[in-house]
Protein backbone atom coordinates (compact mmCIF):
# COMPACT_ATOMS: atom_id res chain seq x y z
CA UNK A 1 0.00 0.00 0.00
CA UNK A 2 0.99 3.66 -0.70
CA UNK A 3 2.27 5.88 1.67
CA UNK A 4 -0.45 8.39 3.40
CA UNK A 5 0.61 10.09 6.23
CA UNK A 6 0.44 13.57 7.98
CA UNK A 7 2.82 15.11 9.73
CA UNK A 8 2.20 17.48 12.83
CA UNK A 9 4.90 20.79 12.30
CA UNK A 10 2.57 22.51 14.81
CA UNK A 11 -0.30 22.11 16.92
CA UNK A 12 -0.95 25.15 19.41
CA UNK A 13 -3.61 27.97 18.96
CA UNK A 14 -2.97 31.83 18.38
CA UNK A 15 -0.99 32.93 21.79
CA UNK A 16 2.66 31.57 21.13
CA UNK A 17 4.16 29.17 23.49
CA UNK A 18 7.32 27.45 24.55
CA UNK A 19 5.89 24.00 23.72
CA UNK A 20 3.46 24.34 20.58
CA UNK A 21 4.04 25.71 17.44
CA UNK A 22 1.24 27.54 15.15
CA UNK A 23 -0.99 25.42 13.26
CA UNK A 24 0.89 23.60 10.28
CA UNK A 25 0.56 20.16 9.02
CA UNK A 26 2.29 18.12 5.97
CA UNK A 27 -0.61 15.94 4.35
CA UNK A 28 1.98 12.99 2.25
CA UNK A 29 -0.05 11.13 0.06
CA UNK A 30 1.22 8.24 -3.13
CA UNK A 31 4.12 10.42 -3.52
CA UNK A 32 2.60 13.70 -3.30
CA UNK A 33 3.26 16.40 -0.45
CA UNK A 34 0.43 18.90 -0.03
CA UNK A 35 0.69 21.55 3.61
CA UNK A 36 -2.48 22.58 5.20
CA UNK A 37 -1.78 25.99 7.29
CA UNK A 38 1.34 27.70 7.48
CA UNK A 39 1.86 29.50 10.58
CA UNK A 40 4.71 31.30 11.96
CA UNK A 41 7.77 29.06 12.20
CA UNK A 42 6.80 26.33 9.49
CA UNK A 43 10.00 26.68 8.08
CA UNK A 44 11.99 25.05 10.96
CA UNK A 45 9.50 22.58 11.37
CA UNK A 46 9.50 21.41 7.83
CA UNK A 47 13.75 21.79 8.77
CA UNK A 48 13.44 18.99 11.53
CA UNK A 49 11.14 16.87 9.58
CA UNK A 50 13.68 16.57 7.00
CA UNK A 51 10.83 16.95 4.31
CA UNK A 52 12.41 18.33 1.16
CA UNK A 53 10.71 22.23 0.53
CA UNK A 54 10.80 21.73 -3.31
CA UNK A 55 8.02 18.49 -2.52
CA UNK A 56 5.50 20.59 -1.67
CA UNK A 57 3.06 20.81 -4.44
CA UNK A 58 0.35 23.25 -2.77
CA UNK A 59 -0.78 25.11 0.34
CA UNK A 60 -4.16 25.12 1.97
CA UNK A 61 -4.73 27.96 4.06
CA UNK A 62 -8.62 27.06 5.90
CA UNK A 63 -8.61 30.81 7.37
CA UNK A 64 -6.76 33.87 7.05
CA UNK A 65 -6.05 34.53 11.40
CA UNK A 66 -2.58 34.55 11.69
CA UNK A 67 -1.18 31.67 13.37
CA UNK A 68 -2.24 29.93 10.35
CA UNK A 69 -0.56 31.64 7.54
CA UNK A 70 2.13 34.27 8.88
CA UNK A 71 4.26 31.90 7.64
CA UNK A 72 3.41 31.72 4.10
CA UNK A 73 5.26 35.11 2.65
CA UNK A 74 8.73 34.25 4.53
CA UNK A 75 8.38 29.95 3.05
CA UNK A 76 7.68 31.22 -0.26
CA UNK A 77 10.68 33.46 0.09
CA UNK A 78 12.53 30.58 1.21
CA UNK A 79 12.22 28.17 -1.53
CA UNK A 80 13.41 30.94 -4.30
CA UNK A 81 16.53 31.03 -2.24
CA UNK A 82 16.69 27.36 -2.40
CA UNK A 83 16.36 27.55 -6.37
CA UNK A 84 12.90 26.12 -6.53
CA UNK A 85 11.06 26.11 -9.98
CA UNK A 86 8.24 23.97 -9.79
CA UNK A 87 5.32 25.63 -9.84
CA UNK A 88 3.80 25.84 -6.12
CA UNK A 89 -0.32 26.39 -5.61
CA UNK A 90 -1.72 28.41 -2.80
CA UNK A 91 -5.18 27.88 -1.99
CA UNK A 92 -6.89 30.49 0.47
CA UNK A 93 -10.55 32.68 0.23
CA UNK A 94 -10.48 35.48 -2.32
CA UNK A 95 -10.10 38.41 -0.50
CA UNK A 96 -6.07 36.98 0.55
CA UNK A 97 -5.36 37.18 -2.89
CA UNK A 98 -4.94 41.06 -3.35
CA UNK A 99 -2.81 41.69 -0.28
CA UNK A 100 -1.13 38.28 -1.17
CA UNK A 101 0.03 39.88 -4.28
CA UNK A 102 1.04 42.94 -2.90
CA UNK A 103 2.97 41.07 -0.70
CA UNK A 104 4.62 39.01 -3.25
CA UNK A 105 5.64 41.85 -5.32
CA UNK A 106 7.47 43.61 -2.10
CA UNK A 107 9.36 40.89 -0.94
CA UNK A 108 9.12 37.85 -3.53
CA UNK A 109 10.33 39.49 -7.05
CA UNK A 110 12.66 37.21 -9.29
CA UNK A 111 11.10 34.02 -7.94
CA UNK A 112 12.35 31.27 -10.89
CA UNK A 113 8.74 29.60 -10.15
CA UNK A 114 5.16 30.27 -10.72
CA UNK A 115 3.49 30.84 -7.33
CA UNK A 116 -0.40 30.34 -8.49
CA UNK A 117 -3.27 31.46 -5.92
CA UNK A 118 -6.61 29.52 -6.22
CA UNK A 119 -9.43 31.36 -4.90
CA UNK A 120 -11.91 28.60 -2.11
CA UNK A 121 -15.52 29.36 -1.30
CA UNK A 122 -15.56 28.10 2.12
CA UNK A 123 -19.64 28.21 2.08
CA UNK A 124 -20.06 25.01 0.63
CA UNK A 125 -18.37 21.87 -0.01
CA UNK A 126 -16.48 21.37 -3.14
CA UNK A 127 -13.34 19.74 -4.81
CA UNK A 128 -10.90 22.22 -5.40
CA UNK A 129 -8.05 20.02 -6.66
CA UNK A 130 -8.00 17.00 -8.29
CA UNK A 131 -5.46 14.35 -9.97
CA UNK A 132 -5.61 10.72 -10.65
CA UNK A 133 -5.11 9.16 -7.31
CA UNK A 134 -6.90 11.82 -5.25
CA UNK A 135 -9.59 14.47 -4.54
CA UNK A 136 -8.98 17.78 -2.27
CA UNK A 137 -12.39 18.74 -0.85
CA UNK A 138 -12.99 21.90 1.53
CA UNK A 139 -15.08 21.24 4.53
CA UNK A 140 -17.35 24.31 5.70
CA UNK A 141 -16.53 25.40 9.45
CA UNK A 142 -18.18 27.81 11.56
CA UNK A 143 -16.01 30.09 12.99
CA UNK A 144 -15.78 34.09 13.19
CA UNK A 145 -14.16 34.33 9.56
CA UNK A 146 -14.62 32.57 6.40
CA UNK A 147 -13.05 29.41 7.39
CA UNK A 148 -12.96 25.54 5.87
CA UNK A 149 -11.39 22.31 6.44
CA UNK A 150 -10.25 20.38 3.89
CA UNK A 151 -10.72 16.73 3.20
CA UNK A 152 -7.93 14.17 1.49
CA UNK A 153 -9.51 11.27 0.00
CA UNK A 154 -8.08 8.44 -2.22
CA UNK A 155 -9.85 7.47 -5.34
CA UNK A 156 -10.39 3.66 -5.35
CA UNK A 157 -7.70 1.52 -7.14
CA UNK A 158 -8.11 -1.10 -9.71
CA UNK A 159 -8.41 -4.45 -7.83
CA UNK A 160 -5.23 -6.83 -8.19
CA UNK A 161 -4.54 -9.50 -10.29
CA UNK A 162 -4.54 -12.81 -8.57
CA UNK A 163 -1.19 -14.54 -10.30
CA UNK A 164 -1.96 -17.86 -9.96
CA UNK A 165 -5.59 -17.84 -11.86
CA UNK A 166 -3.31 -16.16 -14.38
CA UNK A 167 -0.81 -18.75 -14.72
CA UNK A 168 -3.34 -20.92 -14.27
CA UNK A 169 -5.18 -20.42 -17.36
CA UNK A 170 -2.24 -19.10 -19.39
CA UNK A 171 -3.70 -15.49 -19.65
CA UNK A 172 -1.57 -13.60 -21.67
CA UNK A 173 0.12 -9.59 -20.25
CA UNK A 174 -1.92 -8.06 -22.94
CA UNK A 175 -4.89 -8.91 -21.00
CA UNK A 176 -3.65 -7.98 -18.04
CA UNK A 177 -5.28 -4.14 -17.79
CA UNK A 178 -8.77 -5.30 -19.61
CA UNK A 179 -9.02 -7.61 -16.20
CA UNK A 180 -8.28 -5.59 -14.12
CA UNK A 181 -11.08 -2.92 -15.55
CA UNK A 182 -13.61 -5.73 -15.17
CA UNK A 183 -13.43 -7.69 -18.23
CA UNK A 184 -13.64 -11.94 -18.08
CA UNK A 185 -11.67 -14.26 -19.78
CA UNK A 186 -12.49 -17.11 -22.29
CA UNK A 187 -10.42 -19.83 -22.82
CA UNK A 188 -9.69 -21.59 -25.97
CA UNK A 189 -12.50 -24.25 -25.08
CA UNK A 190 -15.21 -21.47 -24.72
CA UNK A 191 -15.48 -21.00 -21.12
CA UNK A 192 -15.91 -17.74 -19.24
CA UNK A 193 -13.54 -17.49 -16.45
CA UNK A 194 -15.64 -14.70 -14.37
CA UNK A 195 -13.22 -11.55 -13.15
CA UNK A 196 -14.19 -12.31 -9.72
CA UNK A 197 -12.04 -15.82 -10.07
CA UNK A 198 -9.12 -13.46 -11.43
CA UNK A 199 -8.57 -10.52 -9.02
CA UNK A 200 -9.67 -9.52 -5.59
CA UNK A 201 -10.38 -6.53 -4.33
CA UNK A 202 -8.19 -3.57 -3.82
CA UNK A 203 -7.61 -1.97 -0.05
CA UNK A 204 -10.53 0.30 0.24
CA UNK A 205 -9.42 4.15 -0.27
CA UNK A 206 -8.01 6.13 3.35
CA UNK A 207 -8.83 9.72 3.61
CA UNK A 208 -8.26 12.67 5.99
CA UNK A 209 -10.17 14.96 7.33
CA UNK A 210 -8.57 18.68 8.28
CA UNK A 211 -10.87 20.42 10.62
CA UNK A 212 -9.75 23.94 12.26
CA UNK A 213 -10.93 26.15 13.65
CA UNK A 214 -14.49 25.66 14.25
CA UNK A 215 -17.23 26.19 16.74
CA UNK A 216 -19.10 23.02 17.24
CA UNK A 217 -21.23 21.75 14.07
CA UNK A 218 -24.05 19.11 14.96
CA UNK A 219 -24.36 18.44 11.49
CA UNK A 220 -20.60 18.90 10.71
CA UNK A 221 -20.10 14.57 10.88
CA UNK A 222 -22.13 14.25 7.79
CA UNK A 223 -19.40 15.93 5.88
CA UNK A 224 -16.58 14.03 7.43
CA UNK A 225 -18.73 10.71 7.49
CA UNK A 226 -16.64 7.70 7.59
CA UNK A 227 -13.27 8.92 7.42
CA UNK A 228 -10.27 7.43 8.09
CA UNK A 229 -8.29 10.51 10.32
CA UNK A 230 -10.11 13.49 11.47
CA UNK A 231 -7.95 16.06 12.81
CA UNK A 232 -10.78 18.43 14.97
CA UNK A 233 -9.43 21.60 16.63
CA UNK A 234 -9.61 21.26 20.67
CA UNK A 235 -9.24 24.22 21.85
CA UNK A 236 -10.53 24.23 25.72
CA UNK A 237 -12.49 21.40 27.88
CA UNK A 238 -16.11 21.46 28.86
CA UNK A 239 -15.14 23.67 31.39
CA UNK A 240 -14.35 26.31 29.21
CA UNK A 241 -17.30 25.84 26.89
CA UNK A 242 -18.41 29.29 26.86
CA UNK A 243 -15.27 30.42 25.82
CA UNK A 244 -15.48 28.18 22.97
CA UNK A 245 -18.76 29.32 21.62
CA UNK A 246 -17.60 32.82 22.78
CA UNK A 247 -14.53 32.40 20.70
CA UNK A 248 -15.70 29.94 17.84
CA UNK A 249 -13.78 27.59 18.99
CA UNK A 250 -14.46 23.44 20.78
CA UNK A 251 -14.13 21.71 23.08
CA UNK A 252 -12.13 18.32 23.02
CA UNK A 253 -15.31 16.33 23.84
CA UNK A 254 -16.98 18.36 20.96
CA UNK A 255 -14.57 17.28 18.54
CA UNK A 256 -14.80 13.84 20.02
CA UNK A 257 -18.51 14.12 19.59
CA UNK A 258 -18.40 14.68 16.15
CA UNK A 259 -15.68 12.01 15.49
CA UNK A 260 -18.50 9.92 17.29
CA UNK A 261 -21.26 10.79 14.99
CA UNK A 262 -19.36 10.28 12.04
CA UNK A 263 -17.83 7.22 13.00
CA UNK A 264 -14.24 8.27 11.92
CA UNK A 265 -11.46 5.64 12.46
CA UNK A 266 -9.50 7.65 14.67
CA UNK A 267 -9.82 11.21 16.45
CA UNK A 268 -6.43 13.43 16.48
CA UNK A 269 -6.79 16.25 18.87
CA UNK A 270 -5.01 20.09 18.44
CA UNK A 271 -5.01 23.59 18.77
CA UNK A 272 -4.23 23.67 22.24
CA UNK A 273 -5.15 26.78 24.42
CA UNK A 274 -1.93 28.21 25.69
CA UNK A 275 -3.73 27.61 28.64
CA UNK A 276 -3.38 23.75 29.29
CA UNK A 277 0.12 22.88 29.95
CA UNK A 278 -0.81 19.18 30.31
CA UNK A 279 -2.95 18.19 27.10
CA UNK A 280 -4.14 14.88 28.93
CA UNK A 281 -7.01 16.64 30.67
CA UNK A 282 -8.05 16.95 26.60
CA UNK A 283 -7.40 13.31 25.93
CA UNK A 284 -9.10 12.09 28.89
CA UNK A 285 -12.47 14.47 27.90
CA UNK A 286 -12.52 13.38 24.67
CA UNK A 287 -11.96 9.61 25.55
CA UNK A 288 -15.16 9.51 27.41
CA UNK A 289 -16.90 10.06 24.35
CA UNK A 290 -14.60 8.25 21.58
CA UNK A 291 -12.35 6.25 22.31
CA UNK A 292 -10.15 5.96 19.34
CA UNK A 293 -8.49 9.67 20.44
CA UNK A 294 -4.90 10.64 20.42
CA UNK A 295 -2.85 14.00 20.76
CA UNK A 296 -1.56 15.52 18.22
CA UNK A 297 1.97 17.18 18.95
CA UNK A 298 5.11 18.51 16.88
CA UNK A 299 6.67 15.65 15.39
CA UNK A 300 4.01 12.96 15.47
CA UNK A 301 3.65 11.24 12.16
CA UNK A 302 0.27 9.30 11.64
CA UNK A 303 0.14 6.46 9.35
CA UNK A 304 -3.13 7.04 7.75
CA UNK A 305 -5.19 3.48 7.45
Amino acid sequence: MESFRVHILGCGSALPTLRHNPSSQLVEIRGKVFMVDCGEGTQIQLRRSRTHFGKIKAVFISHLHGDHCFGLLGMISTFGMLGRTAPLHVYATAEFEPMFQAQMEMFCQGLEFDVIFHPVDTTLPQIIYEDHSLTVETIPLDHRIACCGYLFREKSSLPHIRRDMIDFYHIPISQINNIKNGADWVTTEGEVIANSRLTSAAEAPRSYAYCSDTRYMPTLHRLVKGVTVLYHESTYTTEYARHASLYYHSTAAQAAQVARDAQVGELVLGHYSARFEDESVLLSEARAVFDHTILSNEGLVIDVG
